[in-house]
């Protein structure tokens, strides 16, 4: 059993004995320390670099792109337990939760597709990501605003999500927060790291949480664990490798949202805890890595560095969706004014398979030319991504789709379907090969150029719920930017690439959709402040896009005969405007993580109108200077109102011909803490979120959607040796 493996290693790291937890400390050599260190924290909540988003040895403030850092110090000041809390914080990022375990994200009016672990992943072809993505693990989460060309190869304009593993420290260190809150939630975390030897060193990660919600029906169980080793093999060799395994167990989950209007086009306005789950409904996912890093320091200033990770996701569901009839002239939902009727169950039992195995080899380093110092780096990447979906029906029954009640009266009661009938799924299989090279030219002292390119080559092969998947695309990526050191503190960059982005997206008749093309430029500041303890970005974008995917209604499967999500190719979308982020500590014990963000997003009004435009990010903590044991502090997030048009109102009513749009006013969510240290070893934190209890919408992405958490508590008690 891979579970069994997993764990039996991790107990065996913790329970080491004594003699070897308290072995001596890896030597203060300089060579190992900057093979394990990848990424340096200046203060609480600012890091200078972000090395694994651009393969050389920059700082943020030399990259001409905005770049945002979430460390251990905020995720921990503010729960933020998962990755979409995280996000959630982050200068430009919008999380669209369109349902209780899938999500997607966007930044800048476009999908994220590139997701990376390391520094480590290619695109993907789906931007969504299932379950609940646990922080533990991670030491930060980088966010590369814009279009990263140079490493991520299809140079989608949105962002780049970085997600950076905890690896070894050079000293023992040990922690245990232990936690609980509204709606039964409990949760504890176990941190371990200590050197085995003089050249190996361990750090192991576990955490189980069980929580309820305020949805009704809905619970998670979830169970993490993570275990890595580093040796330096010799003075100039480093090894790492590593497993984890993550298991997300939902009950109650939703499939699809709630209905949010009725035919005449009122609003629906149910409950915050209305849910359209089944009493039966769950979403096991369970995400197994295994990983391995090698680095080898050649000539001064010169490193060939090879990463290797294996991924095996399986999910096992029991799904049930709600919809309601649709008028045939219009598309129209029929939910009844009067009654709430009308509303029809959907049953399916739906398994995933999947593996993922990605590989990156690259070498860097410095080299003397014309008076200056060079940087330059040139690798090559694969990526192969094999799964296999299947989904079962109940026709004959009577289960698998029965008349629902009005929502405000559905308890989730009903009788589990049958799932035999209408086997269909997917066999599909993925591959993306690329070489990349680039550089950092000194021009002069003051000029820098940051240039290169990457090759990138998509194939993948097999069918899909009886659409044939084949796609076989390439083009070479350009990347330019070029970054002006005004004076010590403060540098103005320009950077550009073009984009390229394969879709998955279907129109009306079944066909793929083109690729997308386009370009992306970004013009910007960014500046040192008290002394170099903040950082602040200024940044203005310009994007321009063609044959972007959206939406365009349901149509049906031509082989399964459902009915699915269909999408058209906009003629253009445009995305300009402006992004500021300041981070790090703006007064003595002010630390903070600031964002705003307005743009316009032209081209389609339907992704216009439910894309919020306009973003302010506040995330905020003091330690009183007279008190340092206590520290209080905010985070709030802003948006502006959005909308969606979802069609007309059918002929019979009073209203026939009216638009139908679904609107959610503009919104702060509060969320408070404080925190007071005990002694050096016990820190106790208290966390209020959504502080005013405020109603709203998770997203308008879809035209179906579900009500955030009202006003919910949490606290914690952290052990640290």
């Amino acid at each position: 059993m891979k579970y069994n493996a997993i764990s039996l290693a991790l107990l065996t790291s913790l329970t080491l004995p004594a003699g070897v937890a308290n072995a001596n400390a890896v030597p203060d050599d300089e060579d190992i320390e900057k093979l394990t260190v990848s990424g340096e924290r200046l203060n609480n909540y600012l890091y200078e670099k972000a090395d694994s988003l651009s393969r050389l040895d920059l700082d943020i403030k030399d990259l001409p792109q905005s770049i945002s850092v979430i460390g251990e110090e905020m995720i921990d000041d503010f729960a933020l337990n998962n990755i979409n809390a995280v996000l959630d914080t982050v200068t430009g990022l919008n999380v669209e939760e369109v349902e209780t375990d899938r999500t997607y994200f966007t930044a800048r009016g476009f999908d994220v597709t590139n997701f990376q672990v390391d520094g480590l992943g290619l695109p993907v072809l789906s931007g969504n990501v299932h379950g609940d993505i646990d922080t533990a693990i991670y030491d930060r989460v980088e966010v590369l605003r814009g279009a990263n060309g140079l490493m991520t190869g299809t140079g989608s304009p949105s962002a780049t999500i970085n997600y950076v593993r905890k690896k070894p420290t050079e000293n023992t260190q040990i922690s245990a927060r232990g936690q609980l809150g509204s709606w039964n939630a409990k949760r504890l975390d176990i941190d371990a790291s200590a050197p085995l030897t003089d050249s190996v060193g361990a750090r192991v990660v576990v955490v189980k949480e069980n929580r309820e919600s305020y949805l009704d029906r809905y619970e998670l169980d979830k169970t993490v664990a993570y275990g890595v080793i580093s040796a330096a093999l010799t003075d100039t060799t480093q090894l790492t490798v590593g497993a984890s395994q993550q298991t997300s167990d939902a009950k109650g989950n939703m499939w699809g949202a709630l209905t949010l209007y009725y035919a005449d086009g009122t609003p629906t306005n149910f409950d915050t805890s209305t849910s359209t789950s089944a009493d039966w409904s769950r979403w096991d996912v369970t995400d197994t890595r295994y990983f391995a890093f090698l680095e080898q320091q050649l000539a001064e200033g010169w490193s060939l560095k090879a990463d290797y990770t294996h991924i095996e996701t399986d999910e096992d569901t029991q799904l049930f969706y709600t919809y309601v009839s649709r008028d045939a002239d219009t598309g129209v939902t029929l939910l009844d004014p009067e009654t709430g009727l009308g509303l029809i169950g959907y049953g399916s039992e739906y398994t995933l398979d999947d593996e993922h195995d990605y590989a990156d080899i690259y070498l860097n380093g410095n080299f003397d030319a014309f008076g200056q110092t060079h940087q330059v780096m040139m690798g090559a990447s694969y990526a192969k991504v094999a799964y296999t979906d299947q989904s079962l029906y109940d026709f004959h029954t009577g289960n698998g789709f029965p008349l629902l009640p009005a929502m405000e009266d559905w308890t989730g009661n009903t009788p589990l379907p049958e799932f035999t009938d209408g086997a269909t799924g997917s066999d599909v299989e993925e591959e993306q090969t690329a070489v990349y090279f680039g550089g950092n030219f000194a021009l002069t002292d003051s000029l820098s150029l940051l240039a290169g390119g990457r090759f990138n080559q998509v194939e993948v092969t097999g069918i899909s719920y009886g659409i044939d998947e084949t796609l076989d695309e390439n083009a070479f990526v350009p990347y330019g930017g070029l970054v002006y050191a005004i004076n010590d503190d403060i540098n103005t960059y320009f950077s550009y690439t073009e984009v390229f982005t394969p879709q998955t997206e279907r129109d009306a008749n079944f066909n793929r959709l083109d690729p997308i093309t386009g370009e992306a430029k970004e013009l910007g500041v960014k500046a040192s402040l008290m002394d170099g303890n903040a950082l602040l970005t200024v940044a203005y974008f310009d994007i321009d896009q063609v044959n972007v995917a959206v939406d365009d209604g349901f149509a049906a499967n031509p082989v399964s005969g459902v009915e699915e999500q269909v999408y058209r190719e906009a003629d253009g979308i445009s995305s300009k405007g402006w992004e500021v982020d300041l981070a790090g500590e703006i007064l003595p014990g002010l630390q903070t993580s600031l964002g705003l963000t307005f743009f316009d997003l032209d081209g389609d009004q339907l992704v216009a109108d439910y894309t919020p435009e306009k973003l302010v990010n506040v995330n905020a903590t003091y330690q009183f200077q007279t008190l340092p044991a206590l520290k209080v502090g905010t985070s709030i997030r802003w948006q502006e109102a959005t909308s969606r048009n979802v069609g007309q109102v059918p002929a019979a009513y009073a209203n026939a011909g009216q638009d139908i749009v679904i609107e959610q006013d503009a919104y702060a969510l509060v969320n408070m803490m404080a925190s007071y240290t005990v002694n050096d070893s016990i820190t106790i934190i208290a966390n209020v979120n959504n502080v005013t209890d405020e109603k709203y919408l998770k997203s308008l992405y879809w035209e179906q959607g579900y009500y955030g958490a009202p006003r919910n508590y949490m606290l914690s008690v952290n052990w640290q040796y």
